[in-house]
């Protein structure tokens, strides 16, 4: 069982944004001679996110911020103090991990499929984490 655990920093530069970060994913499981196995891809933050989502055409990630935004705005009603409600709303939808199966070692994904960090309180530096476990 091999099990690795990379650390990566992305930065952000608007309040809502998507970074495609399939390709350090697939880098990370190449370093790690995973051939069959597990890619966990993680963020601590609660104002971020990450997603599997298309990759072939730019409006989809700028059409989900949109969504995302008429989901929840920001509202002078929120009483959180840091001005951020509408961050942590966004981020509690789309999620804080997901999980990929890795085969013949890549990532199993579709073909219109990549990984994306999701920033919705930017512009950061950010920090996400891939956990790969395996054989």
């Amino acid at each position: 069982m091999i099990t690795k655990l990379y650390s990566f920093s992305v930065q952000t530069k608007t309040r809502n944004e998507w970074l495609n970060i399939t390709d350090k994913a697939a880098g990370a499981i190449a370093s790690s001679g995973v051939k069959e196995g597990l890619c966990v891809l993680f963020t601590p933050h609660t104002t971020a996110a990450v997603t599997i989502n298309e990759n072939a055409d730019p409006d989809v990630p700028r059409d989900a911020i949109m969504a995302l935004n008429s989901i929840s705005p920001d509202m002078p009603a929120f009483k959180h103090s840091e001005g951020n409600s509408d961050a942590h709303v966004k981020t509690a939808l789309v999620g804080p991990s997901i999980t990929i199966i890795v085969t013949e070692g890549r990532l199993l994904l579709g073909v219109w499929q990549g990984l994306w960090f999701t920033e919705f309180d930017g512009p950061r530096t950010r920090k996400f984490f891939v956990r790969v476990i395996g054989e």
